[in-house]
């Protein structure tokens, strides 16, 4: 046939393979039933089986500017990835996608991809309905495991040199392949016994089962990764003594101070910091002991919980109180439905599993018994007014909203702030912003310590697993420019 300037600029066998989004529905994976979800702490749906994948892969439609790239912070191939799957051709999938991301398994369950590349589909915005990106992701390093695709981690010439990484969360542990891949010396500090950082205390594992997470620091440790679990910088070590013992210093230690809450008897027994609660339930599927557990300070066991906050920790915190069997389960949240930060996709998983959410409510006040343990939550309805300096609309109280709900078990999930890291190195010279986090300068990721490089949430604030990724790939680089230039001026002072 001729070319009149109107033929799609595809190959023939893509048109047969790909731009199937109108004759295929989208199908994710079927979740499992929530009263049955409800009962333990494994992943809620399955992975796609093989033709799933291969049929919900065809349906991407190769657009020239591929927005899901775009809107990844890692930049992922992923329209070529999608395509490798929908032609059966796994292996170069999983090639493809590893490429950019060391982590592709865990971005695919955990990345909020309703706000990132889905939330950005261009058959999205037609109508369609977007291709399930983060379920294929997923099902293609699955299976690159099962089938001993996921080659070890194989370290590059030695340069003679070591680097110190403080904090095995997404960050560190991303920065640490790269560096060991580069040939260096790679040393990981972190103050839990288990690497991974809150991808294995802070996550529950119905949305990241742990074995996911210990296979790939098991492959960085059989790479050589030298491991300081336990390791409490400041206390073992104070960041001077690290830094005389290796050339070259990461702190990707994230950020764990909550925020409090600030309304009377906020300090009553029984309301706790949403990381204290999930570490405790973590460490427990770990099969580890943990007193606060046991003796119901940390556990939602028949009791009347209400979490006050509307992110994904939020979220975290009330799935795995239905999960461990609370009586009831409340979230308050300031604002609309529409306006929560957190992922929409488990805002319906949490409804489904029996979660209450109370909207446009905040907390006023909380009543404790005669022994000082929390008993309820006095509240106000709250309406939106004036949009704020981030554009969203913000919540002031209705005074004639007041309500009471009963509560033995109060957990705030309201945010996190960085710790007060200066002070707790004992580095009193290392420079912080007005919010704790680290001042780095961000051509270079450097600190003001010469030598010092800082990614992840410890710079940015609490944010996103994949932009800890990212900064943990970008700071490699910088770092590994920095060591070689380090490593020219010995040679050329010798």
């Amino acid at each position: 046939m001729a070319d009149n300037g109107l033929s799609p600029p595809y190959p023939a066998r893509m048109t047969e393979k790909m731009l199937q989004f109108v004759e295929r529905k989208q199908r994710y994976p079927e979740k499992r039933a929530a009263d049955v979800r409800a009962q333990d702490f494994h992943e809620i749906a399955e992975r796609y089986a093989s033709d799933g994948a291969e049929h919900q892969s065809a349906r991407c439609s190769q657009c020239g500017v591929p927005y899901c790239s775009v809107h990844c912070p890692l930049h992922n191939h992923i329209p070529d990835w999608l395509r490798l799957t929908a032609e059966g051709r796994l292996r170069e999938a999983y090639e493809m996608s590893s490429m950019t991301s060391t982590m592709p398994e865990i971005c695919g369950r955990i990345c909020p991809q309703d706000r990132l590349c889905e939330g950005n589909c261009v058959i999205e915005f037609s109508g369609h309905g977007a291709v399930t990106i983060g379920s294929v992701e997923k099902y293609i390093t699955d299976t690159a495991w099962a089938e001993g695709w996921v080659e070890p981690l194989q370290p590059g010439p030695s340069r003679g040199q070591s680097v110190g990484v403080i904090g095995a969360g997404p960050a560190g542990l991303s920065a640490a392949e790269y560096l060991r891949v580069g040939g260096y010396e790679v040393h990981v500090y972190d103050r839990h016994d288990r690497g991974g950082g809150l991808l294995t205390y802070g996550i529950p594992g119905f949305k990241l089962e742990k074995e996911v997470v210990m296979r790939r620091v098991d492959r960085l440790k059989e790479g050589g990764i030298v491991f300081h679990e336990g390791f409490a910088v400041g206390e073992d070590a104070s960041l001077d003594e690290l830094r005389g013992k290796h050339d070259a210093i990461l702190i990707a230690t994230g950020v764990y101070k909550a925020r409090d809450l600030k309304a009377p008897g906020s300090g009553q027994f029984g309301i706790v910091p949403a990381l204290d609660f999930l570490i405790a339930s973590n460490r427990k599927g770990f099969g580890d002991a943990v007193p606060e557990y046991d003796d119901g300070s940390l556990n939602a066991d028949g009791r009347n919980v209400v979490v006050v906050g509307g992110g994904d920790t939020a979220m975290d915190c009330v799935r795995t109180a239905i999960r461990q069997g609370a009586t009831s389960v409340k979230c308050l949240y300031r604002r609309d439905r529409e306006n929560m930060p957190g992922s929409q996709r488990e805002v319906a998983n949490a409804e489904e599993e029996g979660v209450e959410f109370v909207w446009l409510s905040g907390p006023t006040a909380f009543e404790a018994d005669g022994d000082g343990a929390v008993t309820r939550v006095r509240g106000t309805k709250m309406k939106l007014g004036q949009p704020e300096a981030s554009g969203r609309r913000a919540p002031e109280p209705d005074p004639d909203g007041d309500f009471t709900i009963a509560a033995d078990l109060v957990i705030k999930a309201l945010g996190f702030e960085a710790e007060d890291l200066p002070i707790m190195f004992g580095a009193d010279d290392l420079s912080v912003t007005r919010w704790g986090t680290l001042r780095i300068d961000h051509e270079t990721m450097m600190t003001n310590l010469d030598g010092v490089f800082a990614a992840g949430d410890i710079v940015r604030g609490a944010s996103l697993v994949v932009w800890a990724i990212r900064d943990g790939r970008e700071v490699s680089e910088t770092m590994h420019a920095y060591l070689r230039s380090k490593r020219a001026e010995e040679k050329k002072a010798a």
